[in-house]
């Protein structure tokens, strides 16, 4: 079945493409998965992912740093969340390739 005729928009082309580069991780994209539920510590992701602290951070700063997503101080505590909505999507079809 052929897909209609759609063209990239050159406008956010590398702003996906950048995303999609980040994303190219196992762990990041768990993590990700871990926040589609709403904001989590390090200690929650770790957790959820078995990887450790420094490995979980070391992801969240990588993620950070490309805007993916966002920290915010609860106490002594940070929570991140998810701040790239392209990630809700890539993560969508994901799932849906059933891999």
């Amino acid at each position: 079945m052929p897909h209609p005729t759609k063209t990239l928009d050159p406008v956010v082309l590398d702003r996906v493409a950048n995303v999609i580069k980040c994303l190219g991780h196992p762990l990041r994209l768990l993590l990700l998965d871990a926040m589609e539920a709403g904001e989590a510590t390090v200690s929650e992701l770790q957790a959820r992912s078995g990887a450790t602290q420094a490995m979980v951070s070391q992801q969240l700063a990588t993620l950070r740093g490309h805007g993916i997503v966002t920290a915010r101080r609860d106490g002594p505590f940070v929570r991140y969340s998810i701040s790239e909505p392209k990630v809700h999507a890539i993560l969508d079809c994901i799932r849906g390739c059933g891999a």
